[in-house]
């Protein structure tokens, strides 16, 4: 959660963005009243300057004409945003959360959330669910995904699981097709493994069927941890979920299981690859965080979670600072409801730490853009023409009459993913002058347009 009103450091503004009144003088008792409860301080330069880009960002795409007259000219302005709430992690029953990826953004919608990334694991299948309902709502969502891996020193005792998180730009990633080949890897090992977390249950007297386990995932979803848990509950052999992962499916316990994890090292290097930020997810649950980070450090790992709802982990601020990592955070949201869940958008993450994410996530997400751009340049067939639309929304074509042809397609996309300098480089320039002889009708179909 990040408030945006006040960008003006000189202003009588709190960090909530709220206007203090003038100062009076105050006696004794009161002076030592406030000083016993804290003050909230004025923004520094540097959180002013940091609300005011993130602010920038958020709503990009959302500029808004309004009834503002000068001298009978209408003028497009930007409205006023007081606050700004980011989600940077959360689940759907995409994977194994409990809520639709629709029904996930309204609630994101509920809470207050402008800022959605959605992070099923090892799958991207509901994105273009999310983006269509967040259009309702004009929630921003961010692309994401979190990858199952195992570390493997040379102990093989020392083996754990670790989760990456990606984050992608709004048209997804850059060699789409790369990356789900390497998720399907996962998410065929995601169903042995839960086949073998049952064997092992029914070897410990608990004759859980698999079908239970499929059902409750649902068609299509690779089940996971959750998934056995929860059919475990309903099935009456443990009281709620919190037991069902005490007594047998903690890492380790006598029902787990892994699958087909690929190096957590591998895993960051393909997210970098295909352009996005790679992330390490709940470096708290780690039995061996440092060497971790130092592997994945040198894989090219941008960041890691260190604020939780409860506030920053001081531990992991440290080591993130040691390793120069952004500090990042969300609340891992799966929706199954009860006090032992963080509620979706309670973490406040600073102004500052997502205007560093944003400062290192842009350039990054302007070349994967870029890099898609270019291959529809090449070869302007309907399937990269769904590539750039299946993350970015369908909302790029539907209500367009007016695109005849790729450069007003590119047009479209960069207004609603890049600000004006970022979409002026001479690169894309030039992509969108080799598609000014691209013709796209109602149908999506490409017909090249003769030149004079």
């Amino acid at each position: 959660m990040v408030d945006v009103g006040c960008v003006n450091p000189s202003s009588n503004c709190n960090i909530n963005g709220n206007q203090e009144s003038p100062k009076k003088p105050k006696d004794k008792k009161m002076k030592k009243k406030k000083k016993r409860g804290g003050s909230k301080k004025k923004m520094t330069v540097e959180q002013a300057l940091a609300f005011k880009a993130v602010n920038e960002w958020v709503y990009l795409d959302q500029q808004l004409v309004v009834d503002d007259f000068d001298f009978g000219v209408q003028k497009t302005v930007m409205m006023r945003r007081d606050k700004v709430v980011f989600e940077l992690h959360s689940h759907s029953k995409s994977s194994d959360g409990f809520l639709s990826p629709s029904k996930l953004v309204e609630r994101a919608h509920g809470n207050g959330v402008k800022v959605l990334a959605l992070t099923d694991h090892d799958t991207m299948s509901g994105i273009p669910e999310a983006t269509e309902a967040a259009r309702r709502f004009g929630i921003k969502i961010i692309p994401g995904v979190e990858i199952s891996t195992i570390f493997s020193p040379r102990n093989p005792e020392a083996e754990e699981p670790v989760h990456i998180l990606a984050y992608y730009s709004s048209g997804g990633p850059a060699r789409f097709d790369e990356l789900e080949r390497f998720l399907a890897k996962i998410r065929d090992g995601r169903y042995l493994r839960a086949k073998e977390m049952v064997l092992k249950l029914n070897k410990l007297k608990l004759p859980l069927k698999w079908e239970h386990v499929t059902r409750i995932a649902g068609k299509g979803v690779a089940p996971g941890r959750l998934h056995v848990a929860r059919a475990m509950v309903e099935a009456g052999y443990v009281e709620n979920l919190k037991q069902a992962f005490a007594r047998y499916l903690y890492d380790g316990g006598p029902a787990y299981s892994t699958g087909n994890e690929p190096l957590p090292e591998e895993a960051v290097q393909l997210i970098c690859e295909t352009g996005g930020v790679a992330v390490l997810a709940h470096p708290w649950a780690l039995k061996n965080p440092v060497a971790i980070i130092q592997r994945l450090k040198d894989a090219g790992l941008h960041g890691m979670e260190v604020y939780r709802s409860d506030g920053k982990l001081a531990v992991y601020s440290d080591l993130a600072d040691a390793y120069g990592l952004l500090k990042l955070g969300g609340s891992d949201y799966h929706g199954r409801g009860g006090n032992s869940e963080s509620a979706l958008g309670s973490v406040s993450l600073p102004a500052v730490a997502l205007h560093d994410f944003l400062k290192v996530a842009r350039p990054i997400w302007y070349r994967a853009i870029k890099n898609i751009f270019e291959r529809y340049a090449e070869e302007p067939s309907d399937s990269n023409l769904a590539r750039i639309t299946k993350f970015g929304g369908t909302k790029i074509l539907k209500g367009n009459s007016s695109m005849s042809c790729g450069k007003d397609l590119i047009d479209r996309c960069l207004s609603l993913w890049l600000t004006t300098e970022e979409g002026q480089t001479c690169d894309l320039e030039a992509i969108k002058t080799k598609l000014s002889y691209v013709k796209i009708n109602q149908g999506g179909i490409h017909v090249p347009i003769e030149r004079n």
